[in-house]
């Protein structure tokens, strides 16, 4: 197969569109809808380990649909009525075959490589200056899964020459992925069918947690048994008899038998922590994952000046470190909490977002009134905490007036918070400093052990 005939069979076949439809689409998902994949420290463009995690999970859209697409230009023989001309020739079947197959396989790795171009590109000018390697497997195999899909659907419609072949397996692999889905609301992503059966299909759940990555076994597993597809595919695509086309079921069949051994039957075993990221950087007592090393130039300074405040409000009580918070957690459990330590979530969109002074506040204001709710992307719990947590940093801070953490929304569950909040600062200021004190120290206590501290700031009884 010379360049010459590769550039005869790209332009004049339909074999370019699916590497159009991956990197046209994927990029219309992911920059023109405003979704979940911009936000958090999982963001497509945030880190590399989760730019490679959202563009495999794309392929829930276009696995099914390339199948389909690689069956549409595998009927090409038998639409054109030369299936039966082409056998006769001297030219051996497996060299007719390569020609499509690897007309392919350029354009999906193509469009697909674009698109990973594209994320990497705004990876680089992000933020994030920790660069994993472990990115790289996850999108191969990725790459992988797409071309041995297309010739798969190939092989098949070359096998099965009827117009249903294109959409019966485009189905049939929506139906596959729809019943190994995996949904990542437990700390690790799970699903309803088995762990290892579940690893058959590529998709990988939408990122939630930067320090998760795929394992070794896994993309061990899966490439075995997207080569045996792929090579299934290619067998079926230059069969020339009922024999043969039996045969060349067994890759897959042996690629698939291989993957049940290798892939892990737990999902801890599947989504591993990525130690190197997850490995703190500190500065004296201020410390954040490597993954997140770009924020503690700015932390450093401002959790110093926060824990001298803290120490100055709560004494021997006070934390003495600011820690990024690492834990696994599923969707809605409470955050462990330990009064030696401000726990800091770049999830949190306040933490994200602030600097200066406004980061100081915040520190503080965790550290005298932290949230066991957390407040993330995919969690709203840690909002109801701000009212009470603005009176305590606004207290310790030495401001006349209630300074909130956040701007007020106008909504009436709000807005009747708020006017608790004033009414509870305006009682804390009238109190004598001792007892001022005292109360903050209840707030910080009641915090700790998850319960109400705006009655901790009012000295009620708490629900």
């Amino acid at each position: 197969m010379n360049g010459r005939v590769l550039h005869i069979e790209l332009k004049r076949s339909v074999a370019p569109w699916p590497g159009v439809v991956v990197l046209g689409g994927s990029l219309a998902v992911l920059c023109l809808i405003d979704g979940i994949w911009w936000k958090g420290t999982a963001g497509w463009t945030a880190q590399w380990t989760a730019m490679a995690l959202w563009t495999r999970y794309l392929l829930g859209f276009w696995w099914p649909l390339v199948v389909g697409m690689g069956a549409v230009y595998g009927l090409r023989d038998s639409r054109s009525r030369m299936a039966e001309l082409l056998t006769t020739t001297p030219l051996p079947a497996w060299r007719r075959a390569a020609l499509p197959a690897g007309a392919m396989a350029l354009v999906l790795a193509s469009g697909f490589g674009l698109l990973l171009l594209v994320g990497g590109v705004q990876v680089s000018l992000g933020a994030t200056t920790y660069t994993s390697p472990g990115w790289l497997p996850i999108s191969l195999v990725a790459a992988l899964a797409l071309v041995a899909a297309a010739v798969f659907g190939m092989g098949v419609a070359r096998a099965l020459p009827s117009v249903l072949t294109p959409p019966a397996l485009t189905v049939l692999f929506l139906l596959l992925i729809s019943l190994l889905r995996q949904n990542n609301e437990e700390a690790l992503p799970s699903g309803v069918a088995p762990n290892r059966l579940a690893l058959l299909s590529p998709v990988t759940a939408d990122p939630r947690e930067m320090l998760l990555t795929l394992s070794d076994s896994v993309h061990l597993g899966q490439t075995l048994w997207l080569l045996g597809l792929l090579a299934t595919g290619f067998a079926l695509l230059s069969a020339a008899t009922r024999r043969t086309r039996l045969l060349a079921v067994a890759p897959a069949l042996a690629g698939a038998a291989l993957a049940v051994l290798i892939l892990p039957a737990a999902p801890r075993d599947t989504y591993v922590v990525d130690k190197t990221a997850a490995t703190l950087v500190c500065d004296g007592p201020v410390c954040v994952t490597r993954a997140n090393h770009s924020h503690l130039p700015e932390l450093a300074p401002r959790g110093k000046e926060a824990l001298r405040v803290l120490h100055d409000a709560l004494g021997d009580k006070a934390p003495n470190s600011v820690r990024e918070d690492t834990e696994l957690r599923a969707l809605g459990d409470e955050r462990r909490l330990s009064g030696d330590v401000v726990l800091i979530d770049y999830d949190d969109p306040l933490i994200a977002h602030a600097a200066g002074a406004g980061l100081t506040r915040l520190l503080v204001a965790q550290g005298l009134a932290p949230n066991c709710s957390p407040s993330t992307t995919w969690e709203g719990g840690g909002l109801v905490d701000i009212p009470a947590q603005s009176i305590a940093a606004s207290w310790a801070l030495g401001d006349h007036q209630l300074e909130p953490l956040q701007q007020p929304d106008t909504d009436e569950y709000a807005q009747r918070a708020w006017a608790n909040a004033e009414v509870a600062w305006e009682k804390l200021a009238a109190l004598p400093p001792a007892e001022q004190r005292s109360r903050i120290a209840q707030v910080h206590a009641a915090a700790l052990s998850c319960q109400n501290e705006l009655t901790a700031l009012t000295g009620e009884t708490s629900p």
